[in-house]
């Protein structure tokens, strides 16, 4: 199995996504993934910096691919989802219809928000051009099972295997509604919270996370004890979700289990540290996401 880095949920600074991104190219992923998937307001960097960025991970080996903006709301976005899907150099991943749209006839990465949840579906995506699907993440081992058999010839899988969990996403902005400022003058306050704003219940547990259009699961799905499971049912491809510290840790871990240098179970113990919150894996066992079952 590889192990793919997705794209940087959460609003940070130029330098901020620079300063990782140089990390990250000399860390054992194989894939990374690259752009703004969440919100067209986030302009610290736009496409031609993106593709600075995909030159140097590269030129350090890695596989790069562009992914697209889930929501789109503006000609404007239609514009750069444009550009994108013609970059010329590098796969893209298709967040929405429009993007499959756009790369039909072309190779390209059928991305987690596509919702794929039976193989006919998966193969209308192939005979488009689909050469990876990203599992939904409230899919299933036994799902994943179902689909490993009747996926086509030549079509990679991949998982999202830790991080917090994107559930949904809105034309309002609910964390410029927090500071009770409009979207359109949001003031780009996304960026005061890098691993997204943590809303919590009357009982002060925690309940989502606001990460401007989108909203996250509060806890982060971690699937660290999943990996054996995921090589029995041939998936191809596990996916890291950043986070604004300690990425480096988290990929050791990752790939020292993937390659039997750790155990799973020690390290999901120096794994917790690490999180910005508690671990859950229920959708993994088919139950409620929030559950954590560990064998």
């Amino acid at each position: 199995m590889k192990i793919a880095l997705g794209p940087v949920q959460y609003y940070w600074s130029r330098l901020a996504m620079m300063q990782f991104y140089e990390t990250m190219a000399h860390m054992p992923v194989d894939i990374v993934y690259l752009g703004e998937t969440v919100c067209s307001r986030r302009r610290e960097l736009r496409l031609p910096d993106w593709l600075e960025i995909a030159d140097m991970l590269a030129a350090a080996g890695k596989q790069v691919v562009l992914s697209t903006q889930v929501l789109l709301e503006s000609g404007a976005d239609l514009t750069t989802l444009r550009k994108i899907a013609g970059n010329g150099r590098y796969v893209v991943e298709a967040n929405d219809m429009g993007a499959v749209h756009c790369l039909e006839g072309s190779p390209f990465i059928a991305g987690p928000y596509l919702n794929i949840y039976n193989p006919p579906t998966l193969d209308i995506l192939a005979g488009l051009g689909a050469t990876r699907w990203v599992m939904p993440l409230e899919m299933g081992s036994e799902g994943l099972a179902q689909m490993q058999q009747g996926r086509p010839a030549g079509m990679e899988t991949e998982v999202f295997a830790y991080g917090r969990m994107p559930l949904a996403f809105s034309a309002r902005c609910f964390t410029a509604r927090n500071r009770n400022i409009p979207k359109d003058n949001c003031q780009y306050v996304c960026m005061d919270h890098p691993d997204g704003l943590v809303l919590e219940t009357r009982e002060s547990q925690p309940f989502l996370v606001l990460n401007g259009t989108q909203t996250q699961s509060a806890l982060v799905y971690a699937l660290l004890h999943e990996l054996g499971a995921m090589k029995e049912l041939q998936v191809d491809v596990v996916r890291i979700s950043p986070q604004s510290q300690y990425m480096a840790n988290i990929i050791d871990l990752f790939y020292g289990v993937m390659h039997g240098r750790l155990d799973a179970a020690d390290a999901f113990e120096q794994l917790q540290p690490l999180m910005p919150a508690a671990p859950c894996n229920g959708y993994w066992h088919g139950k409620p996401g929030l559950d954590l079952l560990l064998a």
